[in-house]
Protein backbone atom coordinates (compact mmCIF):
# COMPACT_ATOMS: atom_id res chain seq x y z
CA UNK A 1 0.00 0.00 0.00
CA UNK A 2 1.00 3.36 -0.59
CA UNK A 3 0.13 6.19 1.65
CA UNK A 4 0.61 10.18 1.26
CA UNK A 5 0.29 11.60 4.87
CA UNK A 6 -0.11 15.62 4.85
CA UNK A 7 0.52 17.26 7.60
CA UNK A 8 1.21 20.57 9.49
CA UNK A 9 2.01 19.34 12.41
CA UNK A 10 5.72 18.27 11.70
CA UNK A 11 8.90 18.62 13.78
CA UNK A 12 11.18 20.89 11.90
CA UNK A 13 14.50 22.88 12.96
CA UNK A 14 12.58 25.70 13.62
CA UNK A 15 10.13 24.27 16.10
CA UNK A 16 11.60 20.26 16.58
CA UNK A 17 8.80 19.78 19.14
CA UNK A 18 5.74 20.31 16.97
CA UNK A 19 3.96 17.29 15.91
CA UNK A 20 6.38 14.47 16.99
CA UNK A 21 3.58 12.17 17.44
CA UNK A 22 2.50 12.57 14.48
CA UNK A 23 6.30 11.49 13.23
CA UNK A 24 6.16 8.64 15.46
CA UNK A 25 3.19 7.02 13.92
CA UNK A 26 4.68 8.18 10.62
CA UNK A 27 7.94 6.16 11.14
CA UNK A 28 6.16 3.16 12.72
CA UNK A 29 3.66 3.16 9.49
CA UNK A 30 6.96 3.08 7.73
CA UNK A 31 8.58 0.14 9.58
CA UNK A 32 5.35 -2.37 9.07
CA UNK A 33 5.30 -4.51 5.83
CA UNK A 34 3.71 -3.74 2.64
CA UNK A 35 3.51 -0.12 3.06
CA UNK A 36 5.39 2.79 1.63
CA UNK A 37 4.39 6.11 3.33
CA UNK A 38 5.17 9.48 1.18
CA UNK A 39 5.15 12.79 3.93
CA UNK A 40 4.33 15.92 2.77
CA UNK A 41 4.75 18.61 5.80
CA UNK A 42 4.41 22.03 5.41
CA UNK A 43 4.36 24.96 8.67
CA UNK A 44 1.40 25.84 10.18
CA UNK A 45 0.23 29.58 9.51
CA UNK A 46 -3.21 30.56 7.62
CA UNK A 47 -1.14 31.60 4.29
CA UNK A 48 0.69 28.20 4.76
CA UNK A 49 -2.25 26.45 2.96
CA UNK A 50 -2.74 27.76 -0.20
CA UNK A 51 0.75 27.26 -0.53
CA UNK A 52 0.71 24.03 0.36
CA UNK A 53 -2.13 23.27 -2.20
CA UNK A 54 0.02 24.82 -5.13
CA UNK A 55 2.69 22.98 -3.51
CA UNK A 56 1.14 19.13 -3.76
CA UNK A 57 -0.43 19.94 -7.43
CA UNK A 58 2.94 20.72 -8.54
CA UNK A 59 4.92 17.81 -7.16
CA UNK A 60 2.28 14.98 -7.53
CA UNK A 61 -0.04 15.79 -10.65
CA UNK A 62 0.38 12.31 -11.66
CA UNK A 63 1.48 9.80 -8.52
CA UNK A 64 -0.71 6.92 -7.96
CA UNK A 65 -1.55 6.82 -4.07
CA UNK A 66 -3.68 4.07 -2.41
CA UNK A 67 -4.75 6.56 0.44
CA UNK A 68 -4.14 10.13 1.50
CA UNK A 69 -4.24 10.81 4.99
CA UNK A 70 -4.09 14.47 6.55
CA UNK A 71 -3.49 15.33 10.08
CA UNK A 72 -5.06 18.09 11.43
CA UNK A 73 -8.25 18.93 10.04
CA UNK A 74 -7.76 22.04 7.99
CA UNK A 75 -4.70 19.97 6.43
CA UNK A 76 -7.78 18.30 5.15
CA UNK A 77 -8.41 20.53 2.31
CA UNK A 78 -5.02 21.35 0.77
CA UNK A 79 -4.98 17.42 0.33
CA UNK A 80 -7.84 17.43 -1.87
CA UNK A 81 -5.82 18.49 -5.04
CA UNK A 82 -4.37 15.05 -4.77
CA UNK A 83 -7.04 13.04 -6.97
CA UNK A 84 -8.19 9.36 -7.61
CA UNK A 85 -7.36 8.06 -3.82
CA UNK A 86 -9.71 7.94 -0.52
CA UNK A 87 -9.27 10.36 2.16
CA UNK A 88 -8.61 10.51 5.44
CA UNK A 89 -8.71 12.91 8.08
CA UNK A 90 -7.58 12.79 11.83
CA UNK A 91 -8.55 15.72 13.90
CA UNK A 92 -6.28 15.85 16.55
CA UNK A 93 -8.59 18.50 19.43
CA UNK A 94 -7.79 21.90 18.38
CA UNK A 95 -9.05 21.67 14.63
CA UNK A 96 -12.57 20.87 16.06
CA UNK A 97 -12.76 22.39 19.64
CA UNK A 98 -11.77 26.07 18.70
CA UNK A 99 -14.90 28.35 17.31
CA UNK A 100 -13.41 28.98 13.67
CA UNK A 101 -10.95 26.22 13.02
CA UNK A 102 -13.56 24.11 14.23
CA UNK A 103 -16.37 25.02 11.99
CA UNK A 104 -13.51 25.11 8.77
CA UNK A 105 -12.69 21.76 9.88
CA UNK A 106 -15.95 20.34 10.16
CA UNK A 107 -16.81 21.81 6.38
CA UNK A 108 -14.53 19.54 5.00
CA UNK A 109 -16.68 16.19 6.45
CA UNK A 110 -18.19 15.54 2.69
CA UNK A 111 -15.43 15.48 0.66
CA UNK A 112 -13.75 12.47 2.46
CA UNK A 113 -13.69 8.83 3.10
CA UNK A 114 -12.96 8.51 6.44
CA UNK A 115 -12.84 10.50 9.51
CA UNK A 116 -10.78 9.97 12.33
CA UNK A 117 -10.20 11.76 16.10
CA UNK A 118 -7.48 11.03 18.41
CA UNK A 119 -10.49 10.10 21.03
CA UNK A 120 -13.83 8.40 21.07
CA UNK A 121 -15.31 11.53 23.39
CA UNK A 122 -13.76 13.79 20.73
CA UNK A 123 -15.58 11.79 17.95
CA UNK A 124 -19.06 13.62 19.78
CA UNK A 125 -18.02 16.75 17.94
CA UNK A 126 -18.27 15.44 14.52
CA UNK A 127 -22.07 16.10 13.03
CA UNK A 128 -23.43 12.53 13.14
CA UNK A 129 -20.76 10.28 14.80
CA UNK A 130 -22.44 7.12 15.47
CA UNK A 131 -25.68 7.40 13.87
CA UNK A 132 -25.02 8.70 9.90
CA UNK A 133 -21.27 9.20 9.75
CA UNK A 134 -18.25 6.69 10.02
CA UNK A 135 -15.65 7.89 12.75
CA UNK A 136 -12.53 5.93 13.43
CA UNK A 137 -10.41 6.38 16.28
CA UNK A 138 -7.02 6.51 15.67
CA UNK A 139 -4.61 8.09 18.25
CA UNK A 140 -0.73 8.85 17.30
CA UNK A 141 0.43 6.71 20.55
CA UNK A 142 3.23 6.91 22.57
CA UNK A 143 6.85 6.50 21.68
CA UNK A 144 8.01 3.73 24.09
CA UNK A 145 11.22 3.58 23.20
CA UNK A 146 11.93 6.97 23.92
CA UNK A 147 9.63 7.33 27.42
CA UNK A 148 10.96 4.60 29.59
CA UNK A 149 12.25 4.29 32.92
CA UNK A 150 15.52 5.60 33.94
CA UNK A 151 16.87 6.36 37.48
CA UNK A 152 15.25 9.29 39.06
CA UNK A 153 19.08 10.51 40.34
CA UNK A 154 20.29 9.95 36.84
CA UNK A 155 17.85 12.23 35.32
CA UNK A 156 17.95 15.28 37.97
CA UNK A 157 21.94 14.80 37.35
CA UNK A 158 21.38 15.55 33.49
CA UNK A 159 18.64 18.32 34.51
CA UNK A 160 21.18 20.02 36.89
CA UNK A 161 18.25 19.23 39.64
CA UNK A 162 18.57 19.31 43.07
CA UNK A 163 19.00 15.10 44.09
CA UNK A 164 17.27 15.02 47.00
CA UNK A 165 14.14 16.90 45.67
CA UNK A 166 10.85 16.84 45.35
CA UNK A 167 9.97 17.91 42.08
CA UNK A 168 6.35 17.98 40.26
CA UNK A 169 6.14 18.41 36.56
CA UNK A 170 3.48 20.18 34.45
CA UNK A 171 4.07 19.11 30.96
CA UNK A 172 2.92 21.47 28.79
CA UNK A 173 3.85 25.14 28.06
CA UNK A 174 2.35 27.16 31.00
CA UNK A 175 0.78 29.97 28.29
CA UNK A 176 -1.14 27.56 27.05
CA UNK A 177 -4.68 28.18 29.06
CA UNK A 178 -6.81 25.06 28.47
CA UNK A 179 -3.33 23.08 30.03
CA UNK A 180 -4.47 25.28 33.18
CA UNK A 181 -1.11 26.08 34.61
CA UNK A 182 -3.46 27.86 37.31
CA UNK A 183 -4.85 24.64 38.77
CA UNK A 184 -1.35 23.02 38.88
CA UNK A 185 0.16 26.12 40.69
CA UNK A 186 -2.46 25.80 43.10
CA UNK A 187 -1.66 22.10 44.24
CA UNK A 188 2.07 22.28 43.98
CA UNK A 189 1.92 24.90 46.46
CA UNK A 190 5.57 25.22 47.84
CA UNK A 191 6.93 22.47 45.70
CA UNK A 192 8.98 23.29 42.98
CA UNK A 193 6.75 22.82 39.51
CA UNK A 194 8.92 22.09 36.04
CA UNK A 195 7.45 23.10 32.94
CA UNK A 196 7.74 22.55 29.54
CA UNK A 197 7.30 25.26 27.96
CA UNK A 198 10.71 25.66 26.25
CA UNK A 199 12.68 22.09 26.92
CA UNK A 200 14.48 20.23 24.04
CA UNK A 201 11.87 17.97 22.87
CA UNK A 202 14.89 15.02 23.46
CA UNK A 203 15.22 16.00 26.99
CA UNK A 204 11.16 15.37 27.88
CA UNK A 205 11.94 11.90 29.33
CA UNK A 206 14.32 13.07 31.42
CA UNK A 207 11.86 15.50 32.95
CA UNK A 208 9.51 13.54 33.25
CA UNK A 209 11.59 10.82 35.26
CA UNK A 210 12.80 13.33 37.16
CA UNK A 211 9.45 14.39 38.89
CA UNK A 212 7.96 12.90 42.26
CA UNK A 213 4.47 13.24 40.00
CA UNK A 214 3.25 14.33 36.67
CA UNK A 215 0.05 17.06 37.00
CA UNK A 216 -2.38 17.28 34.19
CA UNK A 217 -5.05 19.52 35.09
CA UNK A 218 -6.49 20.24 31.61
CA UNK A 219 -9.36 21.76 30.99
CA UNK A 220 -9.79 19.34 28.16
CA UNK A 221 -7.55 17.23 26.07
CA UNK A 222 -8.15 15.67 22.16
CA UNK A 223 -6.51 12.64 23.61
CA UNK A 224 -3.68 12.83 26.26
CA UNK A 225 -0.40 11.76 24.93
CA UNK A 226 1.36 13.29 28.28
CA UNK A 227 0.05 10.95 30.63
CA UNK A 228 0.63 8.38 28.21
CA UNK A 229 3.97 9.30 28.18
CA UNK A 230 4.51 9.66 32.18
CA UNK A 231 3.09 6.15 32.77
CA UNK A 232 5.51 4.87 30.40
CA UNK A 233 8.58 6.31 32.64
CA UNK A 234 6.35 4.63 35.61
CA UNK A 235 5.96 7.95 37.04
CA UNK A 236 2.91 8.58 39.18
CA UNK A 237 -0.11 10.59 37.10
CA UNK A 238 -2.53 13.10 38.85
CA UNK A 239 -5.24 14.21 36.05
CA UNK A 240 -8.37 15.01 35.02
CA UNK A 241 -11.08 12.93 32.86
CA UNK A 242 -10.51 14.57 29.66
CA UNK A 243 -9.58 12.95 26.81
CA UNK A 244 -8.11 9.33 27.37
CA UNK A 245 -7.11 9.98 30.76
CA UNK A 246 -10.11 8.11 32.51
CA UNK A 247 -9.58 5.06 30.52
CA UNK A 248 -5.41 5.13 30.73
CA UNK A 249 -5.50 5.50 34.76
CA UNK A 250 -8.31 3.34 35.52
CA UNK A 251 -7.50 1.22 38.34
CA UNK A 252 -4.03 2.12 38.57
CA UNK A 253 -2.13 2.09 41.85
CA UNK A 254 -1.03 5.22 42.28
CA UNK A 255 -2.71 7.48 39.69
CA UNK A 256 -5.20 9.60 40.48
CA UNK A 257 -8.28 10.69 37.74
CA UNK A 258 -10.55 13.10 38.61
CA UNK A 259 -12.27 16.22 38.31
CA UNK A 260 -10.11 19.18 39.70
CA UNK A 261 -10.44 19.80 43.17
CA UNK A 262 -7.18 21.27 44.55
CA UNK A 263 -7.30 19.77 48.34
CA UNK A 264 -8.33 16.10 46.79
CA UNK A 265 -5.56 16.40 44.27
CA UNK A 266 -2.94 17.25 47.71
CA UNK A 267 -4.12 14.58 49.58
CA UNK A 268 -3.33 12.20 46.13
CA UNK A 269 -0.11 13.63 45.67
CA UNK A 270 1.06 13.25 49.35
CA UNK A 271 2.38 9.64 48.90
CA UNK A 272 4.39 10.70 45.99
CA UNK A 273 6.22 13.68 47.99
CA UNK A 274 6.69 11.65 50.72
CA UNK A 275 8.48 8.88 48.62
CA UNK A 276 12.12 8.92 47.62
CA UNK A 277 12.07 7.69 44.29
CA UNK A 278 7.65 7.07 43.89
CA UNK A 279 7.24 5.01 41.19
CA UNK A 280 3.89 3.61 40.36
CA UNK A 281 3.69 0.07 37.09
CA UNK A 282 2.09 1.89 34.48
CA UNK A 283 4.56 1.02 31.64
CA UNK A 284 2.12 -2.04 30.94
CA UNK A 285 -0.92 0.63 30.66
CA UNK A 286 1.22 2.81 28.33
CA UNK A 287 1.88 0.05 26.13
CA UNK A 288 -1.94 -0.36 25.34
CA UNK A 289 -1.27 2.92 23.57
CA UNK A 290 1.63 2.57 21.89
CA UNK A 291 2.98 4.26 18.77
CA UNK A 292 3.61 0.54 16.91
CA UNK A 293 -0.16 -0.34 18.01
CA UNK A 294 -2.13 2.89 17.06
CA UNK A 295 0.04 2.65 13.47
CA UNK A 296 -1.36 -0.56 13.66
CA UNK A 297 -4.62 0.40 13.75
CA UNK A 298 -4.30 3.19 11.23
CA UNK A 299 -3.06 0.24 9.11
CA UNK A 300 -6.25 -1.53 9.06
CA UNK A 301 -8.50 1.51 8.48
CA UNK A 302 -6.28 2.51 5.46
CA UNK A 303 -7.07 -1.57 4.53
CA UNK A 304 -10.48 -1.61 4.80
CA UNK A 305 -11.00 2.51 3.29
CA UNK A 306 -8.80 1.11 0.01
CA UNK A 307 -10.89 -1.92 -0.28
CA UNK A 308 -14.17 0.14 0.10
CA UNK A 309 -15.54 -1.95 2.88
CA UNK A 310 -15.93 1.07 5.12
CA UNK A 311 -17.20 -0.04 8.61
CA UNK A 312 -17.21 -4.27 7.59
CA UNK A 313 -14.20 -6.73 7.88
CA UNK A 314 -11.48 -5.89 10.71
CA UNK A 315 -13.28 -2.25 11.30
CA UNK A 316 -15.60 -3.08 13.85
CA UNK A 317 -18.00 -0.78 15.47
CA UNK A 318 -18.40 0.58 18.77
CA UNK A 319 -20.07 2.33 21.02
CA UNK A 320 -20.59 5.83 22.79
CA UNK A 321 -20.00 4.16 26.05
CA UNK A 322 -16.04 5.71 25.61
CA UNK A 323 -12.42 4.74 24.59
CA UNK A 324 -12.36 1.25 25.74
CA UNK A 325 -11.95 -0.71 22.76
CA UNK A 326 -8.92 0.85 21.63
CA UNK A 327 -6.81 -0.96 23.86
CA UNK A 328 -7.64 -3.51 21.80
CA UNK A 329 -6.39 -4.59 18.27
CA UNK A 330 -9.45 -3.63 15.78
CA UNK A 331 -10.09 -0.25 14.45
CA UNK A 332 -13.11 1.60 16.86
CA UNK A 333 -15.45 2.87 14.70
CA UNK A 334 -18.47 4.92 14.82
CA UNK A 335 -21.35 3.88 12.37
Amino acid sequence: MRALVVTNMYPSPQRPALGRFVRDQVEALRRRDGIEVELFAFPPGVRSYPRAARELRRRYPRERFDVVHAHFGLTAWPSLVVRRAPHVVTFHGTDLVHPRSGRLSRAVLPFVTLAATVSASLATRIPGAGTTRRVAVLPCGVDLARFRRVPRAEARARLGLDPAGPYLLFPADPARAGKRYDRAREVAGDVPLLTLGDVDPDAVPDWINAANAVLIPSEHEGFGLAALEALACDVPVLATPTGIHELALAELDGAHCSSFDAARWRAALAPHLAAADPRIDGRARAALFSAERMAARVAVAWEAVVSGGGGSGRLRRYTRRGDAAMAGDAVSINR
